[in-house]
């Protein structure tokens, strides 16, 4: 059974930075594409970054691009958000997602396996 266990949220100012981890357990990482997508309260859930599986493709939604860096270590089975110059919209529960042999998608139906979610809440 796959797991996605994200931590790293918190209460942060405008400006500051957050780094998410998402732990994988019962799935190898290197045949795993992943993403991390997040859901305001009252929004829809939206995209925000993804990594491929092998050769490494990363996309990032426009909200996010130049100040937040997915990236994957797979000898730790781990993938991080690394969230730069954080403004008060981005203010959400952050999942992270994955599916085996996967391209960096952006759409959540794509992926099969979800975490619980961490709160990230950036006061202006």
């Amino acid at each position: 059974q796959v797991q996605l266990v994200e931590s790293g949220g918190g209460l942060v100012h405008t400006g500051d930075s957050l780094k998410l981890s998402c732990v994988v357990s019962g799935q190898t990482l290197t045949s795993y594409a992943m993403a991390w997508f997040r859901q305001a309260p009252g929004k829809e859930r939206e995209f925000v970054a993804a990594i491929s599986w092998g050769l490494i493709n990363t996309v990032y939604s426009d909200s996010v691009t130049g100040r937040f860096t997915i990236a994957r270590d797979n000898a730790k089975n781990t993938v991080y958000l690394q969230m730069d110059k954080l403004k008060p919209e981005d203010t959400a529960v952050y999942y992270c997602a994955g599916t085996r042999f996967g391209a960096a998608d952006r759409e959540s139906r794509m992926y099969v396996d979800w975490g619980q979610g961490t709160q990230v809440s950036v006061s202006s």
